[in-house]
């Protein structure tokens, strides 16, 4: 999670920055407590972290396919779809 995020979360009023300064939606600068929002981002960083080593959606979607988890209309629309398209043609 970046700074700016984890601050707009935190300070609802707050609309803009510019650098650590930011700003509600008047132009007026807010007080914030960067150390608050040191502790939120530190406190959800395993999403960052597990978002960046999970395999993609499409990838978990065709695992999932190949499992023969999905309803059996959801399986039949993905396999026409990857019949009308096979791999290895343009």
């Amino acid at each position: 999670m970046r700074d700016i995020e984890a601050l707009f979360k935190l300070n609802p009023s707050v609309v803009r920055t510019v650098g650590d300064i930011a700003y509600d939606a008047d132009g007026n600068e807010v007080a914030y407590d960067k150390d608050a929002v040191q502790d939120y981002i530190n406190a959800y960083a395993y999403k960052t972290k597990r978002q960046q080593e999970y395999p993609s959606i499409g990838d978990q979607l065709d695992a999932l396919f190949h499992a023969g988890i999905f309803p059996a209309d959801m399986a039949a629309q993905i396999k026409a779809i990857k019949e009308k398209y096979p791999k290895g043609t343009e």
